[in-house]
């Protein structure tokens, strides 16, 4: 019994990139012989027509070669992909020139899912602006072919470290229970697949050697953790945007640390604290046509902003609702980040830059002033529902809907989203 009866039945095949074909007449195809110009037919796609225009349009494969390839296609359920959706152009293209072609195109796409996924996360979400792995697959499949290392090639395009292994080796292991089952395999098994699949893909999209000092912010977890130099220095719960609130996913530096920040009331929830007792009862006053809340403890970015440069104003901040970090689910906010132990925080960041003593007298005055941080800190705000904790795999629910964006985007079947929770209703970003 196939392992993967969860899947659906067919899965459409990757699409080739957008640009130029490679195709011409005239004088561009002058020279070429007729198994050349055949060749250059097939190739179709623009990936594999660069590949093969890079080697004078000369066939590429052999038996051995070919075999090769089948077989660490036949590996994809460890990264959670259907070698199905790889294989079947193979199958179904005719001999000579088209086969040739179709290997060189099956290769591509699955060097593809596996350098930077299957599916392209900015069609999926957006914003979206992490950054993305993007190497020359063309020319490595090439070198691998001239040298025998496709197999070696294709598995090293993939995530290395050791959470994916982890999250491979949890899905494999899902879907041998799926198997076993014979055909009536548990609702929270499959579940359990679909997310791990999800979330091997949103791995493959992050770049393979992130800055060694940088804050990651899982919004799926509401979890945050400072690397220094590469290792993981602090780890502590965040608040996260509330559904139809949710935080981007974005990648923003933290070039400023604000000290008693004053808070700008959005045009959005303007008319809930514009009226003379609300106003007064949250410390605010109009500027300049904006209503903005006065420094202070009860400041709804309590005693310090993390200052993030991007265009959705998102940042991480202090904040008076403490409680909210005691919750299992900290999705309640309204976009912005809001980190337990603010101040705590700050000042480690203030210790690592070498500012603490100018972060603590800007504290002291008690009123709005400014830390620029000498070396701006990389700042990844991504959204994972399974990650591994100590080396334990941690499945987290899918609060804002997310991963059957992805599911779907992958070619897996269609299920119910989860109904959103109920909101938090408070006044903070």
């Amino acid at each position: 019994m196939r392992v993967k009866i969860w899947l659906a039945a067919g899965l459409i095949a990757l699409a080739g990139c957008d640009g130029e074909s490679g195709q011409g007449s005239g004088p561009a195809a002058n020279g070429l012989d007729a198994a050349a110009m055949a060749l250059r037919a097939a190739a179709s796609d623009p990936r594999a027509a660069r590949f093969y225009e890079a080697r004078g349009w000369r066939t590429a494969w052999t038996r051995q070669s070919e075999d090769e390839l089948n077989r660490a296609i036949g590996a994809a359920e460890q990264h959670g992909l259907d070698k199905d959706a790889f294989l079947a152009p193979i199958r179904q293209a005719a001999a000579g020139a088209a086969h040739d072609a179709a290997l060189s195109l099956a290769a591509l796409n699955y060097a593809e899912a596996l350098a930077r996924g299957r599916t392209d996360p900015a069609r999926i979400r957006t914003p979206y602006t992490l950054a993305r792995p993007a190497p020359d697959l063309a020319a490595g499949l090439a070198a691998a072919l001239d040298h025998g290392q496709l197999a070696a090639w294709l598995a090293g395009l993939a995530p290395q470290d050791e959470e994916y292994r982890a999250l491979s080796q949890a899905y494999v292991e899902a879907n041998r229970q799926v198997a076993a089952a014979q055909g009536n395999p548990p609702a929270a098994l499959l579940a359990r697949a679909r997310t791990l699949a999800v979330n091997l893909e949103r791995r493959r999209w992050l770049e393979r050697t992130p800055p060694a000092t940088r804050i990651d912010v899982n919004t799926g977890a509401a979890l945050l953790t400072y690397w220094k130099d590469g290792v993981a220095a602090d780890s502590r719960r965040v608040v996260v945007g509330e559904p139809g609130r949710e935080t981007p996913e974005l990648s923003s530096p933290l070039y400023r640390l604000a000290a008693n920040p004053t808070w700008t009331v959005p045009r959005s929830i303007e008319a809930e604290v514009s009226s003379p007792a609300a106003m007064q009862r949250h410390h605010m006053e109009w500027r300049d046509g904006w209503i903005v809340q006065q420094s202070g403890p009860t400041n709804s970015l309590g005693l310090v902003k993390f200052d993030l440069r991007n265009d959705e104003e998102i940042y991480l901040h202090d904040t008076p609702a403490k409680s909210l970090f005691a919750r299992p689910d900290r999705h309640a906010s309204h976009g912005c980040v809001r980190v337990f132990d603010a101040l705590g925080f700050a000042r480690m960041i203030a210790a690592d830059e070498g500012v603490l003593d100018r972060w603590t007298e800007a504290l002291d005055t008690g009123e709005e002033s400014f830390v620029p941080l000498p070396h701006p800190i990389p700042v990844r705000l991504f959204y994972q529902t399974a990650y591994v904790d100590n080396g334990r795999v941690v499945i987290v629910p899918d609060v804002y809907g997310w991963d059957e964006d992805v599911a779907e985007a992958l070619g897996l079947p269609r299920r119910a989203r989860p109904a959103a929770p109920a909101p938090v209703r408070d006044l903070g970003p």
